[in-house]
């Protein structure tokens, strides 16, 4: 990515949909409502053959105190900092505003690289605001329709030059950003986290835990919006850092609650998007609040977690205000152990946000979660273990057939999958099944992580059956009668 792009104006203006627009993806939310973006979310971007960083951002408000609004204002003035290039967005049907004034003199004194686009200006009617917007002294408005696509060329013959002035810092720099990480296991001696491939980590749990806390604490910096109202977090936001020496990208979710209680529009997209990079994360992060842990909602997301196969880890929030710290702890695991047995052994670390205490822990977890994620185990010794495992608990036999178990192997990690070759596997109760998943986990030393175990059929028949016999039929005929004598 050549350069960076920040999209700011007015709440309600179209940067999201731009933003949607050029990273070809619908990442942000998009509502009719003003204020639906809150934090910044990043994107690689593509215009022809221009591909740079495109920052969406929030609304602009003449707010400057400490209300959510104020907050908002100071990190969308932070990314107007960051950015290389500035597009400031205006809406062509209502012309310049009050507001579009004020802000536009903030972004000559904050931005080198400044463009004007005159949004919504797919009709005659918006015709007047575009020329309106030649007297905030920022050049030539473009005209364009990020909802239909209009004006896309005449962006991309602005940002032209100056894309070609940041080649060469880009060249030097050379960020790789959004790299995936293959699900192919790639052998053993690979690194499982490089500067490429960095451990993809999703923050998630219900609202007003201290997700964008913990995050902003990791980062080292208020990267995200933080407050005491609950549900401020709506998109899930993706940031890149270097952590104790770890490359991570950590990603921010909205907080999740109840179905019964999603009622709005926005708020039903919102938990979509966390529900998402759950999917796409490797490890997840299950943060929790220490005077309320383990209710029914923090329990599902642990599930969904689990049931899309990814490593988990469980982290306390808010530990610097628990007095009783040694009995809140006890009554923990307890409790973890209790009501999450399909994550038996899985971590559970005590943080707190606020102060930093316990991040080291927490750092060590998900580097360990995610190394057992991608564990694979040879094939001999697998087949070793099935044995003893046969010899201390021999499989039932229903209806007096006794099912074999045969052979095993592994057969992908992230998270480790493996088969067993058997006679009736149908046949197979649950409880045993969990007897061999419990020892793989204790075993081999796999805590936590979602163990996939398949049982494929084997049956005892003759493999030469249905071949055609070589013998001559009048051979066989005779070979089949006995001796005269006899």
């Amino acid at each position: 990515m050549s350069f960076t792009l920040a999209l700011v104006g007015r709440p309600n203006v179209g940067k999201s949909t731009l933003f949607n627009r050029l990273v070809g993806k619908r990442l942000a939310l998009v509502d009719d409502q003003p204020g639906v973006t809150r934090d910044l979310r990043e994107g690689e971007g593509r215009l022809g053959d221009l591909r740079f960083t495109v920052i969406d951002t929030a609304g602009l408000e003449e707010a400057t105190d400490e209300s959510l609004q104020g907050r908002m204002r100071r990190l969308t003035e932070r990314a107007v900092e960051m950015a290389d290039v500035c597009l400031f967005m205006l809406d062509a049907r209502q012309g310049v505003t009050p507001a579009d004034e004020v802000f536009a003199d903030i972004l000559r004194r904050k931005s080198e690289h400044v463009l004007l686009a005159a949004n919504k200006s797919e009709s005659n009617a918006s015709d007047a605001g575009v020329y309106e917007a030649y007297s905030l002294g920022l050049g030539d408005p473009i005209r364009i329709s990020a909802e239909h696509g209009e004006g896309m060329a005449d962006l991309h013959a602005a940002l032209m030059p100056l894309a070609d002035g940041f080649d060469a810092r880009a060249a030097a720099e050379a960020p790789q950003v959004d790299v995936e990480v293959s699900e192919e296991d790639e052998g053993e001696d690979a690194p499982l986290i490089t500067r490429a491939r960095p451990v993809q980590v999703a923050v998630v749990g219900r609202p007003n835990a201290g997700k964008s806390t913990l995050i902003n604490r990791i980062i080292g910096e208020d990267r995200l919006l933080t407050g005491p109202e609950a549900g401020i977090t709506r998109d899930a936001i993706a940031l890149p850092v270097e952590w104790n020496g770890t490359h991570m990208r950590v990603f921010d979710t909205a907080g999740m609650r109840k179905k019964a209680k999603v009622q709005e529009k926005l708020e039903r997209l919102s938990v979509s998007d966390g529900l998402r990079a759950v999917k796409f994360a490797e490890v997840v992060v299950v943060l929790l609040d220490v005077e309320i842990p383990f209710e029914q909602q923090d329990l599902r997301i642990a599930d969904l977690a689990e049931r899309e196969g990814r490593a988990v880890v469980v982290a306390v929030n808010k530990w610097d205000l628990e007095d009783e710290k040694q009995e809140k702890l006890a009554e923990l695991k307890e409790a973890f152990n209790r009501l999450l047995p399909q994550l038996k052994g899985a971590p559970l670390i005590t943080v707190s946000a606020k102060t930093g205490r316990g991040l080291d822990r927490l750092h060590d977890a998900i580097v360990r979660a995610h190394e057992v994620w991608n564990r694979r185990v040879p094939t001999a010794r697998l087949n070793q273990w099935l044995t003893g495992m046969l010899e201390a608990h021999p499989p039932p036999a229903p209806g007096g057939r006794r099912v074999k178990l045969r052979y095993m192997t592994q057969v992908k990690t992230r998270p480790p999958a493996f088969v067993i070759m058997t006679s009736f596997p149908e046949k197979l109760p649950d409880s045993y099944k969990r007897y061999l998943v419990n020892g793989l986990r204790e075993d081999f030393d796999m805590p936590g992580t979602p163990i996939r175990l398949t049982f494929r059929s084997q049956s005892d028949k003759n493999p030469y059956k249905d071949k055609k016999k070589s013998t001559p039929s009048r051979l066989r005929k005779h070979l089949g009668k006995k001796p005269p004598n006899a």
